[in-house]
């Protein structure tokens, strides 16, 4: 019985003994030094190449969700380093691996609620105020269902989060301000009428919005602020190194810490 013939086909990379082919193209002859980073990432997972305002809105996000400062992302992967400072890759993956409905998470989450606000509907609305009636019915929606809405407050930024109008900004002058940032904007103006408080918009979910209207999917949403969060952890584990943190956040825990029986009041 003779062999059957292996084929695993991809669009993403071959590579034989003297080229390495990615997305198509020869990477040492068209992609090194003439692609930058971003445009790659997208290229890769759009599986075409973005035009220069899509780059442009696409890189925008990528720095707005690199770092946030001390957050449990930053934490574990710092405490981690502390560990196992033998293992750079762990103490990262630790630090993705709290990427989640809390942090992270919100921009695929505010993706998904706006995609399927607008998979609703038959035809978008025309103006600011359809765009209100849309987004109220969505956000009593999720209050009668007890959901929160993705893309609502923020822990630190309790007014406006300084990310949110900068990307919508660079969204408009790009030509690329789409339904879901117009929904996203929406919700912003009439969420009060159903909370009966005002939130910020967060820049997570601003991010969430942004990246769906450049028609990536949605289900990915989360991967690109991984992406972008790596940079931001490997920054904070070169500081670690730096100017090592790690044993005065453990010792700050553990020296407070106090036992407390499961029964108490």
């Amino acid at each position: 019985m003779a062999d059957r013939q292996l084929d695993f086909p991809t669009s993403i990379g071959t590579s034989d003994p003297t080229t390495i082919r990615l997305l198509g193209q020869d990477l040492a002859g068209d992609l090194m030094g003439r692609v930058g980073f971003g445009e790659l990432a997208f290229w890769l997972v759009a599986g075409r190449r973005p035009g220069p305002g899509e780059v442009r809105v696409f890189e925008t996000v990528l720095v707005a969700l690199a770092d946030h400062g001390f957050t449990p992302t930053a934490i574990a992967a710092r405490l981690t380093y502390l560990s196992a400072p033998e293992a750079l890759q762990g103490a990262i993956a630790a630090g993705l691996l709290g990427g989640g409905s809390r942090f992270l998470g919100v921009t695929e989450d505010c993706g998904r609620f706006l995609a399927d606000t607008l998979a609703g509907l038959t035809d978008p609305p025309t103006d600011d105020a359809g765009w209100d009636a849309v987004a109220l019915d969505a956000v009593r929606a999720a209050r009668a269902a007890r959901r929160l809405v993705p893309g609502l407050g923020h822990p630190v930024h309790k007014e406006t989060d300084p990310r949110t109008p900068v990307l919508i900004a660079i969204a408009e002058q790009e030509g690329l301000r789409g339904p879901h940032l117009r929904l996203f904007e929406a919700i912003g103006r009439v969420h009060p009428q159903v909370l009966g408080r005002t939130l910020p918009l967060n820049g997570a979910g601003v991010c969430g919005a942004a990246l769906a209207d450049l028609g990536l999917p949605i289900d990915l949403l989360r991967g690109f602020a991984l992406l972008a969060r790596t940079a931001g952890l490997l920054g904070h584990l070169a500081e670690e190194r730096r100017r090592p943190l790690g044993m005065d956040i453990y010792h700050t825990v553990d020296r407070n810490a106090r036992y407390v029986p499961d029964d108490a009041d």
